[in-house]
């Protein structure tokens, strides 16, 4: 059975890397330098010490307006944390400009390099441009209150960037049409019983979705991703898709999408942790404050209300922070072997590996097709 690298060996190939690859794999491995270490004479940043009131009111004076780039599927993802956040902080306008990472990233190089800054904060997907855009000085050198609480591969080691919120992809079902024959583990999904019945985002448009497809042919091999292929799936753009094709009852299982790791009570979908060490796949989505921010008490503000207790306790999952007990039945992220914590961000940061992975399920499933879920919201939303 033929496969690219198995993770032993795809490990030891890792430690071939150049010195810059291997940073961007591994944060808390990179060099300090000038503009992307600590600061210039070696005094290290501190937590923060000031309260949220502080911060409210400091970030009112400055003008009392944030931008925020984040990563995402559809606006609407961000309604209640848009809600929340001014709710709790009125007078403080903010624009939540929401996209997939992939577009966003490329977004703030172009303006990054023609002096066009829009966002303060942004927090996406694309784990492996916040080491780069830390070396290359983009990034400030800030540390929430809280911060030494969050897991140490959470959060840059000078605090160029912390992960503010857990995300987790798997397969997910219709509690009420899987009934008694729903799958316990992602290779029931090649049966028979579930031709047509069965929606997904694109492995090869979403960097997440990738990564878990990825590991079921590392798992099942190639002959199940051809079966799996043979299945009528109905491919959308979207990391939302798969749930919202379940949730309306046009299909019975999604693929590629996140959703509640523990079911809330009178759901109509289950959203799995596989049995055994069948996988799935949790990464934390990185934050970061620009250097170049027009808001950057506002954005400080943004960064210590996401990591405070109410914040990371209100968390439909898993907390970020390590002294945050996880809802009964759960257990940290961080503990979850097959839930391959530590290999997405080393994935993501070898790009030309992803491409290879990218073009192969293109050649199973066909190429993306359709409009982006957010719409081409061009070079300076936000602004």
């Amino acid at each position: 059975m033929t496969r690219f690298l198995s993770r032993r060996q795809a490990l030891s190939a890792g430690t071939a890397l150049g010195a810059g690859a291997l940073s961007a794999a591994l944060p808390h491995a990179a060099a300090a330098t000038p503009l992307g270490g600590e600061p210039v004479g070696g005094k290290p940043v501190l937590e923060e010490t000031r309260t949220l009131d502080e911060l409210y009111r400091a970030a009112l004076a400055e003008g009392g307006r944030l931008v925020v780039y984040a990563g995402g599927d559809i606006a609407s993802q961000q309604t209640a944390n848009v809600q929340a956040f001014t709710q709790q902080f009125p007078g403080i306008d903010l624009t939540m400009v929401v996209d997939y990472s992939k577009f966003h990233d490329a977004r703030i190089d172009n303006q990054l390099a023609t002096g066009t800054l829009v966002p303060d904060v942004g927090h996406f997907q694309t784990l492996q441009d916040f080491p780069r855009w830390k070396q290359e000085g983009h990034l400030l050198s800030y540390k929430p209150a809280s911060f030494a609480r969050v897991h140490p591969s959470l959060r840059d080691r000078d605090g160029a960037w912390v992960a503010i919120r857990l995300s987790a992809f798997s397969f997910m079902y219709d509690i009420v049409a899987a009934d008694a024959d729903a799958p316990r583990t992602p290779q029931d999904l090649v049966d028979p019983r579930w031709k047509d019945r069965i929606a997904s985002s694109y492995p090869n448009d979403d960097d997440a979705s990738l990564f878990l497809y990825k590991l079921y042919a590392e798992t099942y091999g190639w002959d199940w991703i051809a079966r799996l292929a043979a299945q009528g799936i109905q491919f959308a753009r979207g990391t939302h898709t798969p749930a919202l094709a379940v949730t309306n009852k046009q299909k019975t299982i999604g693929v590629g999408g996140s959703g509640a790791a523990v079911t809330p009570s009178g759901a109509t979908l289950r959203w799995a942790i596989p049995d055994n060490d069948a996988p799935f796949m949790a990464w934390g989505q990185r934050a970061a404050i620009f250097r170049r921010a027009a808001h950057p008490t506002a954005a400080k503000l943004y960064l210590n209300w996401w990591l405070s207790t109410p914040r990371q306790q209100s968390a439909t999952g898993w907390s970020v922070r390590t002294d945050i007990t996880p809802p009964p039945g759960l257990k940290p992220a961080w503990e979850y072997p097959n839930a391959h914590f530590a290999e997405f961000p080393r994935f993501m940061a070898d790009r030309a590996e992803v491409e290879r992975w990218k073009q192969t399920f293109t050649l199973y499933f066909g190429e993306v097709h359709g409009d982006p879920s957010p719409g081409w919201l061009g070079l300076h939303p936000g602004a």
